[in-house]
């Protein structure tokens, strides 16, 4: 049975940020691979500047050097609000006899109950909780109840576990990407060189429109 980590995001654009903590879980946990799933149309948070397949090319080129990291457009290909249930269900079809483990920082986790069907989440896959800059778990709600109930040192099962994994803490954001990218400020640790170029090439992120 392989293990395949599953972390999606908007990646508006992708950046260290997300990199960086992905590969050390992989290497940590001995994940077969991660896959990085661009959503289509994300149901929480704002709306992407970038466009679905626009992000996907940034998140292709941004692992293309990565040993085990793999693009997966399964939610751009479905179209419509990107709902990580459906997606899962769809890839314990595509991997029927392997272990998804989706990764999520502590902040998106302690929102997990806003989530679509989140208690179908947990019968479809193992959760591996990522620390990030300021994100503490939640101390009561659901989410409380969940890691108490749930929490695990190693998975054992091919579902319905938690695992907290601490990374580096990368203190970055999309947004602030973006604005430094108007500015003309983008600092050299960001993003991988070959997606700022690709960012300069098409002259993306050069106005705000969704603010």
């Amino acid at each position: 049975m392989k293990q395949i980590g599953i972390n999606g995001g908007t990646f508006d654009p992708i950046h260290f940020g997300h990199l960086k903590p992905a590969y050390e879980v992989m290497q940590n946990l001995g994940l077969d691979e991660v896959r990085f799933i661009p959503a289509c149309q994300p149901v929480l948070g704002k709306i992407p500047l970038a466009s679905a397949q626009q992000r996907c090319e940034m998140t292709a080129l941004a692992i293309q050097n990565i040993d085990g990291f793999v693009l997966d457009d399964i939610e751009v290909k479905r179209s419509g609000p990107s709902f990580m249930v459906d997606t899962l269900s769809a890839l314990q079809t595509c991997f029927p006899n392997d272990s998804l483990v989706l990764m999520l920082g502590a902040d998106v986790f302690n929102d997990f109950s806003r989530w679509h069907q989140y208690e179908k989440i947990l019968t479809l896959a193992n959760l591996v909780i990522m620390g990030r800059p300021g994100a503490v778990l939640s101390e009561q709600g659901i989410e409380r109840e969940l890691w108490e109930a749930r929490k695990v040192v190693q998975f054992s099962a091919k579902t319905g576990q938690i695992m907290k994994q601490d990374v580096s803490l990368i203190d970055l954001s999309s947004t602030e990407i973006k604005q430094n990218i108007q500015q003309n400020n983008l600092g050299a640790d960001s993003l991988p060189q070959v997606v700022e170029d690709y960012i300069n090439q098409i002259h993306l992120y050069e106005r705000q429109t969704n603010e």
